[in-house]
């Protein structure tokens, strides 16, 4: 073929289900931005007219009727250009998730997604329905007649066509039909979420495509946390033939961060400009970055002013409170102070103008005292190490500190059940209620500071404490948001030390030197959470091999004995524990404040893992095992 240049670009779109002022205003961004690039292609993302987190809203009608009407808004503005757009589009009564080509201002054709997502967080065909491969047909919308399927479009000689999102992960994904058409060109509009290292797999899927097909790939994902608990990176990419040509900056604070490339085709394509990829992932840096772009969006998204955090000293609260800070920190680096201010929609003129007349260093301390309340609520059986762990780190961050002790509302309430009981209450006959109640005690007075606020309250829970259910209800699982309830408590204590050595988070080496305890016993029994449970790192095997493996409890156990982790009778205990409070506490997990998606696999019963609150609890299971 003779050679053409096109100049392609990808665009990562920060949108929220059903803000069609919001989510219009940035696909206008892009497009304008687009045109001033001289751009002939733009690609963005996945159903990003209506959000991808729509859910059951995808069922009624209106919604595809609305996004519609919004399309042929989105159609005036690409003059001189051709975008490729997102939405779901009814025909014959079904609901399919489209790609729309609009080239100068006229709808070419919508391209249905073939493969639906369902699995993991995914629940796709609930809601569409997959379209049949090299398959074309026409649907009447609004008094005109439009093309949906299979199609291969042109642009300036260059014959392209679409996978969408989960269409590419599939051994038999459209690119292998779309090659034989001659087809240069594959556009990629994604909903990918942000997993650990899920973006060197992208990377592979992108390149390695554009490689086989020895064509030019072109993916655009989402951006931010768009619906609640989902994070997107927004990665876009652009490959040729095997090579990476661009690849963005993941997990900005934009509205619409987008990469552009001049592609050449023809039978030898010249590529002149080449990227060099060099993993491993640092899933460190990858955390920090998604925790703090979910929790801004969060906050933004709720118009909520801030958050307040009860902050234990312990390894749980000091990542939140970090989390926070890191936010603040990653936001105005990305979008400079001013922005930050003005995307935070908290602060008025006045407010905005201070911080930005302050060096960058103290506008970002100030910034996390506006945006962070503490407050230590100690207990008899509290300790002065706890103290000046919380202390410190809030001193160090710039975060509001408030401290005040809870006995006496503990001793009120112990007081009124030992008067009707008519019995005192004791360490050795009521340990858990002896426990739960000061847990408990501590929620009244942090929510009043929330509502005072009107701020987000940060529950504080990790992934492993929710396996097990080794949190108390209404107590240190009250929140509006429980950030790190995706990650493990050994990842936590880990990443606490790498916050501390490399981000510079020197209020953390008082937490890094703790032994995490609930300090909810009196200090003479030196309380610790694995002295309760069992070693973090074992909990965080069973977990895994249980519900992500989805072996049995013999198979778990036959793994950790081949593996010598402990002797025989004590992975027995382990293991009898684990599935024994798992079974016992999922009424918990289905209570817990919405969490953020953030490894491969996570143990919300509401996105990644249901498992039916009142069971059987294992007991055959176990019993079985007591045998070997």
């Amino acid at each position: 073929m003779e050679e053409t240049r096109l100049i392609l670009a990808g665009a990562a779109l920060n949108q929220t289900p059903i803000d069609w002022d919001g989510n219009l205003q940035n696909i206008k961004d892009a497009i304008t931005e687009a045109i001033a690039s001289k751009v002939d292609i733009l690609l963005l993302p996945e159903l990003c007219i209506t959000g991808y987190g729509c859910e059951d809203l995808f069922l009624s009608p209106w919604l595809s009727e609305e996004a519609f009407q919004k399309l042929l808004q989105v159609k005036e503005w690409c003059d001189n250009i051709t975008v490729a757009v997102g939405l779901p589009v009814i025909v014959d009564g079904m609901v399919y998730n489209t790609a729309c080509v609009i080239k100068n201002k006229e709808i070419r054709g919508f391209t249905a997604k073939q493969f639906l997502a369902n699995d993991g967080l995914h629940y796709e065909t609930r809601w569409f329905k997959p379209w049949p491969a090299n398959q074309i047909t026409e649907f009447l919308m609004m008094g005109q007649t439009y093309r949906i399927g299979d199609i291969v479009y042109e642009e300036q000689g260059v014959k392209y066509a679409f996978e969408i999102c989960e269409d590419a992960w599939r051994p038999s994904r459209p690119a292998e039909r779309h090659m034989p058409k001659g087809v240069q060109l594959i556009l990629n509009p994604s909903a990918s979420h942000f997993a650990l290292s899920k973006t060197d797999v992208r990377y592979r899927l992108v390149v390695d495509a554009s490689k086989k097909y020895q064509c030019a790939y072109l993916y655009a994902n989402l951006l931010g946390n768009e619906a609640g608990r989902v994070i997107y990176d927004g990665e876009v990419l652009i490959a040729q033939n095997g090579k990476l040509i661009r690849r963005n900056d993941l997990l900005c604070f934009k509205n619409v961060d987008m990469e552009v490339a001049e592609v050449c085709f023809s039978d030898n394509p010249e590529i002149t400009e080449v990227i060099e990829y060099l993993p491993p992932i640092d899933e460190n840096k990858e955390l920090i970055a998604a925790l703090s772009l979910g929790l801004f969006d969060y906050m933004r998204k709720s118009h909520s002013r801030g958050f307040v955090l009860s902050l234990s000293g312990g390894a749980d609260s000091s990542l939140c409170a970090v989390a926070v800070a890191e936010m603040v920190r990653r936001g105005v680096e990305s979008l400079g102070v001013l922005n930050f201010v003005a995307k935070a929609s908290m602060f008025g003129l006045k407010d905005a103008a201070h911080f930005e007349d302050l060096p960058k260093e103290q506008a970002q301390k100030e910034l996390v005292s506006r945006l962070l309340t503490c407050a230590y609520q100690g207990t008899i059986n509290s300790s002065d190490d706890t103290y000046n762990s919380a202390k410190e780190l809030a001193d160090s961050i710039g975060a509001v500190f408030y401290s005040w002790t809870i006995d006496s509302e503990v001793h009120g309430y112990v007081s009124k059940i030992e008067d009707v009981l008519e019995r005192p209450l004791t360490w050795e006959y009521d340990d858990i209620t002896l426990q739960n109640i000061q847990a408990r005690v501590r929620a009244p007075g942090i929510w009043m500071l929330a509502n005072i606020n009107h701020a987000l309250l940060l529950a504080t829970s990790n992934r492993s404490e929710s396996a097990v259910g080794y949190a108390t209800m209404d107590g240190d699982t009250a929140g509006s948001i429980s950030p790190i309830a995706g990650i493990d408590k050994a990842f936590v204590r880990q990443f606490l030390i790498w916050m501390q050595q490399q981000l510079g988070y020197e209020g953390l080496q008082y937490v890094n030197n703790l032994q995490p305890s609930a300090e909810l016993r009196p200090a003479k029994e030196a309380q610790t959470d694995e002295k309760d449970l069992m070693p973090y790192e074992v909990l965080n095997q069973i977990e895994r091999m249980a519900f992500y493996d989805r072996l049995s409890p013999q198979q778990v156990y036959e793994q950790l004995l081949a593996q010598a982790v402990a002797a025989p009778g004590v992975l027995q205990a382990w293991v009898t524990k684990f599935y024994t409070l798992w079974a016992r506490n999922q009424w918990k997990r289905e209570r817990y404040a919405p969490s953020f998606h953030l490894d491969d696999y996570n143990l919300d019963p509401r996105s990644w893992l249901r498992f039916p609150i009142l069971s059987g609890g294992f007991r055959e299971e176990l019993s079985e095992l007591k045998e070997e």
